[in-house]
């Protein structure tokens, strides 16, 4: 469905992603892990059309995709930025129609508006209320939401779960799962590695700009290397 070949990006004279290659397959959840700074959301931004990249291909569904950012969700790939990004002023469900803003077909619309206060009653409660006003969690499924709005056939997630409370971030995974049962597919950036590779069926690894290890996530979360690493064990 989704594949990234040998990508190859800069950030001036650094060398931020050195030949990455890696594919997401209909209605999987694939995860990426690893620390600060290995270039996660590099790719996620090269992948949603944000960044150009030097050498290399990214293909969705056998095209290749370019680097217009709008073009790519009218393609069907939503990106849920890390940090959230909502409009802060407008209510919550202009932040759901801002979702849809590519989209012409009115009933299929509000079809998806219902989906989303289904998924999330706590944003149709507060559908009337400014966005800036939610709380951390609530901003995150705000993010969500408006992603699903543009009737994605996958979601690129960045850090859903950053600078949430511990019985927030169950919320998030249990509500990532949910989605998948919608249809969607999902690659999925994620620090909170043990949570990430609970739910996801395939991870990568991350290192420096390159994959260093790739395979099944339970495989990977068995991985005593990758304990060490990344899920605070050691054996």
């Amino acid at each position: 469905m989704l594949k990234v070949n040998n990508l190859q990006v800069y950030y001036g004279g650094i060398h931020a992603l050195k030949g990455v290659s890696l594919e997401v397959n209909k209605g999987e959840i694939v995860t990426i892990i690893g620390s600060n700074g290995a270039g996660k959301s590099t790719l996620l931004n090269s992948v949603s059309g944000f960044l150009k990249y030097k050498e290399g291909e990214i293909s969705y569904k056998g095209s290749k995709l370019g680097n217009n950012p709008s073009n790519i969700v009218r393609m069907g790939i939503c990106h849920v930025p890390e940090g959230r990004l909502i409009f802060a002023n407008l209510t919550v469900k202009d932040n759901l129609m801002m979702g849809a803003f590519l989209r012409s077909d009115k009933n299929g619309i509000k079809e998806d508006l219902e989906k989303v206060f289904i998924l999330f009653p706590r944003l149709e409660e507060r559908e009337n209320q400014a966005a800036g006003t939610l709380s951390g969690g609530e901003q995150q499924m705000l993010a969500m939401g408006r992603g699903l709005m543009s009737n994605p056939e996958i979601m690129l997630l960045d850090e859903p779960s950053l600078g949430l409370a511990p019985i927030l971030v169950n919320t998030v995974f249990d509500i990532i799962v949910d989605i998948r049962k919608m249809g969607k597919t999902i690659l999925l950036v994620e620090q909170n590695a043990y949570k990430a590779l609970s739910i996801a069926d395939r991870a990568y690894v991350l290192e420096q700009g390159n994959i260093t290890v790739s395979g099944w996530a339970n495989e990977i979360a068995g991985n005593p290397k990758i304990q060490e690493a990344y899920l605070g064990t050691k054996k």
